[in-house]
Parts: structure tokens; sequence; C-alpha cells
């Protein structure tokens, strides 16, 4: 099964919160609500500064592929 990159998540536990879903290496979720961001493995083969590089970008995406879902459930 190919699985998406990215998962847009809700939980009426947390009304406020939207979440994404990051299924590549690094695994991570991210509460867009306050950028707060959970890794769901440890990225072994980064260093600290590869690592902060790697999540700018996919931070970026993550909002990029949230502004797509939602122009598209509004059309």
């Amino acid at each position: 099964m190919e699985l998406p990159k990215f998962l847009l998540g809700d939980n009426t536990d947390f009304p406020d919160d939207i979440f994404i879903i990051h299924l590549d290496y690094p695994r991570f979720i991210i509460n867009l609500k306050d950028d707060e961001i959970e890794f769901l493995e440890d990225a072994e083969d980064l260093d600290e500064n590869e690592l902060n590089l790697e999540m700018e970008g996919l931070v970026i995406a993550a909002n990029e592929f949230y502004d797509r879902e939602i122009l598209r459930y509004e059309e």
C-alpha cells in the first residue's frame, strides 16, 4: 500500500487543534494551532543541524498541504 506523505487529522477531544501527520521519515505530528511537533521515531541518522534544516522545510510543506486541503474542501 502506498501512503500519502501527509494526513490531516482532528479530534473532538481537542476542538481547537488541527493536526498534520507526516508519514515519511522522520515521522511526526504537528499541531498547527501552536506548531508543536511530536516525533513518532528518533531521527538517529541526522545530527541536530540536519534535523533542524529538514524540519524547516517539512513544516512549510505541512502548512502548504493544509492550505491546499482547505481550498479543496471549500470548492
